[in-house]
């Protein structure tokens, strides 16, 4: 494996050489950032669908990308690639003191408890929730800040009243809905989805995952329902409610007949 990864790396080297490929050599950290979610979205799928192959074919190109940066930078004197793997590989052992050093823990929550008191200290964090990216898709951000403050003791201890919360929530934004205040109701919107990625999180459901299978589970009824109006041979946007609704209803009978 090593003389593979060698070689990987001396090819992605030889591609933002002088005499390489142009394209390469035109990148920025900047420009290849699209690049990067590109991939880490393509193996989110993989994962999701349970394709082995698929999923080394992707970590491969994640792979690419972490090497690219590493390059670009090598390339402007500022950090190798063998920098980068010296780096993860300092901080993981300081941050496992419970494998590498004397520390003795007794689960996995005072792992979580411990690594979170050693990356403060590295980083100096002024607030435990300092670092977490802002650019992070919003329910994922959410979940991780409830991780984050949970693990200092700050989280409900029992789900009801969760449960409850997201009832008040809803009958808050509900009332703002009402009133006409615009900023109000965003305001509690976000309260009700902040309020529902807690829940979720008790029952150790990802509150992102959970929305896109129904975002695509969205999809794919209402591919059903133009298919059916394209052999009806009718136009979708000449297609009137009830009828849409009717193909709806017969994909949901269709998914449950399957089940």
């Amino acid at each position: 494996m090593g003389k593979e990864v060698d070689r990987f790396i001396e090819i992605v080297a030889r591609l933002r050489a002088p005499d390489g490929c142009p394209w390469d050599r035109e990148q920025t950290h900047k420009s290849l950032l699209s690049c990067l979610l590109d991939e880490s979205y393509e193996f989110f799928e993989a994962v999701e669908e349970n394709d082995d192959g698929k999923m080394r074919e992707e970590l491969g190109d994640l792979l690419l990308q972490v090497v690219l940066h590493a390059q670009l930078a090598a390339d402007d004197g500022k950090y190798t690639i063998e920098e980068v793997a010296a780096g993860i590989s300092k901080k993981l052992i300081h941050r496992h003191p419970h494998v590498f050093g004397e520390v003795e823990v007794s689960s996995s929550t005072e792992v979580l408890r411990n690594w979170e008191t050693i990356k403060k200290q590295e980083l100096h964090r002024k607030y435990i929730v300092d670092d977490i990216p802002e650019a992070m898709p919003a329910l994922f951000r959410a979940e991780k800040m409830q991780r984050r403050v949970s693990r200092v003791g700050f989280d409900w201890t029992a789900v009801k009243p969760v449960l409850d919360k997201v009832v008040e929530e809803f009958n808050e934004f509900r009332e703002a809905i009402e009133s006409g205040n615009q900023d109000h109701a965003e305001e509690e919107l976000g309260d009700i989805m902040f309020a529902l990625v807690n829940v979720a999180r008790h029952h150790k459901i990802c509150a992102e995952d959970a929305l896109r299978k129904t975002t695509h589970k969205f999809a794919r009824r209402f591919r059903y329902i133009e298919d059916r109006v394209k052999e009806s041979g009718k136009d979708i946007t000449a297609t009137s409610l009830e009828e849409m609704d009717r193909y709806w209803d017969e994909a949901k009978e269709l998914e449950d007949s399957k089940d």
